[in-house]
């Protein structure tokens, strides 16, 4: 918390934010073709932020063709990994300088508590840039095993023009996420950030550029998914698109690249990760701080929230206690006052989203154990309390659909095959966490639930060296660590006959 400034110094430094909104196109910013503009709303009081450049298709054919001259005449692809390296490197120094500025767009635009902005938010967004800085003069082509009478190189090549559609959830660290392995390959990009939260990525734009990114390299188009995101996943000269987001926008993202160029498309959907609890697990205090950290962090706006708590029925009586108490501890607070675990949901529609399934699951059965209200309606903002729903079955839509919100859902097992069979029993497969004392049934299990990651005994638990992903329509495809470069190079073979 030392790191954290107080309530009034945020306040005092809203009064003078004066964030970018127009795109960033070929190393300036410039308005949409259209002229026309959307508000940014704060979904802490309903305020407009700013009115942000509203693109279109032409906007984002002028940003890929400014991309393309970028990767086919320009410096950046052309630039040792030593060179691309030290601009990373500033780049993250920037992020770190310009912390302040950051966080609070990031607290105002999307709702996030200021504590986690500055603890989480952009510290791992300038650690990413780092990272990918570092890692480039570091990686090898190969030389295959031929014989005698041959040198064969097999050569990763950047892939050309990547077109990026990042969420709003975390802002800025998922564009991070895209951008440092983008980049730190070679390529040049188009992002297009989520209408409800386009500032950090914009301001990411100026401080790359500042930095030394040439001019093309990044290029950010904020706009409607519909209009902005369509015209990127359609458009002929984008040779991959990277997406992280719902899973019915990623299959459309996949049939824009069946209905245009084949484009290579990796996706991080939706998730329903279960936080299954066994017989055996020690320390239910633990368990329940980690179960209910899992789930109301960042409001539940988080891809692997762990949404479903399937717990073995002879500790449940034990355990839901303890998660209800710790529940009460992610009740809502000003966004701008550190002392806040939770703040607001992104806006309005979607915390009207978050409440239906507050009503669809007591429809269906489920019993109501805390929260299932807004909170702090005279502010104007989007605030929803810590829910628990208890009698939870497999079968129900809150223990299926992906809520995104501060809801948990409660199931019963009776034992550690029965779980397995429940945290299995979705269409996704993004996370998991297992609390148990027994290793060896700790290994067993993990190795049977379909999840991209496993936690033991823990929840989120892992850093920018180890990946992200899913199984299922979760998507496909790595963010984070070493992994993430394959969805940006290709391998290109050059065989030299020496006979």
């Amino acid at each position: 918390m030392s790191d954290v400034k107080s309530r009034s110094h945020w306040n005092t430094l809203r009064k003078g934010l004066s964030p970018a909104t127009q795109a960033f196109i070929d190393g300036r910013f410039v308005d949409a073709s259209s002229g026309e503009q959307f508000d940014c709303i704060s979904p802490l009081d309903g305020q407009i932020i700013a009115r942000v450049s509203s693109c279109g298709s032409d906007d984002i054919d002028r940003a890929v063709k400014a991309a393309r001259n970028a990767f086919e005449h320009g410096p950046w692809p052309r630039m040792s990994p030593k060179e691309r390296k030290k601009i990373l490197l500033r780049l993250a120094s920037l992020i770190e300088a310009s912390a302040d500025a950051l966080a609070l767009t990031e607290t105002l635009d999307m709702g996030m508590p200021i504590r986690d902005s500055v603890l989480v938010d952009v510290p791992f967004s300038a650690e990413c840039i780092a990272w990918y800085g570092e890692a480039i003069d570091k990686l090898y082509d190969e030389v295959a095993p031929t014989g005698r009478d041959a040198v064969t190189m097999i050569r990763k090549v950047p892939l050309g023009v990547i077109g990026a559609v990042t969420p709003w959830n975390y802002p800025l660290m998922i564009a991070c996420w895209k951008v440092a392995p983008i980049l730190a390959a070679g390529n040049a990009m188009v992002l297009k950030p989520a209408e409800q939260s386009p500032l950090t990525a914009l301001k990411l734009a100026e401080l790359a550029a500042e930095a030394g990114v040439p001019d093309g390299v990044l290029n950010v188009v904020p706009g409607y998914g519909s209009v902005a995101g369509q015209a990127l996943g359609l458009h002929m000269d984008v040779n991959a698109l990277t997406f992280t987001g719902s899973t019915e926008i990623g299959r459309k993202f996949l049939s824009y690249s069946g209905a245009s160029n084949m484009k290579k498309v990796t996706l991080e959907c939706g998730g329903k990760t279960p936080n299954i609890v066994l017989s055996d697990a020690e320390d239910l205090q633990k368990v329940a701080q980690a179960v209910a950290t899992g789930i109301f962090f960042n409001q539940g706006e988080v891809c692997n929230a762990g949404s479903r708590l399937i717990v073995d029925e002879s500790v449940k009586d034990d355990l839901l206690p303890l998660v209800v108490k710790e529940a009460e501890k992610f009740y809502p607070g000003d966004p701008l006052d550190p002392a806040s675990l939770t703040g607001a949901l992104v806006d309005k529609n979607h915390a009207e989203r978050v409440m239906s399934y507050v009503d669809i699951g007591q429809t269906e059965g489920a019993d109501l154990v805390c929260g299932g209200a807004m909170a702090h309606v005279e502010t104007g903002g989007s605030f929803i309390e810590p829910t628990v729903l208890d009698a939870v079955t497999p079968q129900m839509r809150v223990a299926q659909e992906e809520i995104f919100g501060p809801v948990l859902s409660v199931i019963s097992v009776k034992s550690a095959e029965e779980a397995v069979t429940v945290a299995n029993g979705t269409k996704y497969g993004l996370g998991a966490g297992l609390w148990t004392s027994n290793i060896t049934q700790a290994h067993r299990v993990a190795d049977k639930l379909r999840a991209g990651v496993v936690w033991i005994n823990g929840h989120d638990l892992g850093d920018i060296s180890s990946p992200v992903g899913g199984f299922g329509q979760s998507g496909y495809g790595r963010d984070k660590s070493l992994h993430s470069f394959e969805k940006y190079q290709d391998y290109k073979t050059i065989w030299t006959n020496l006979s």
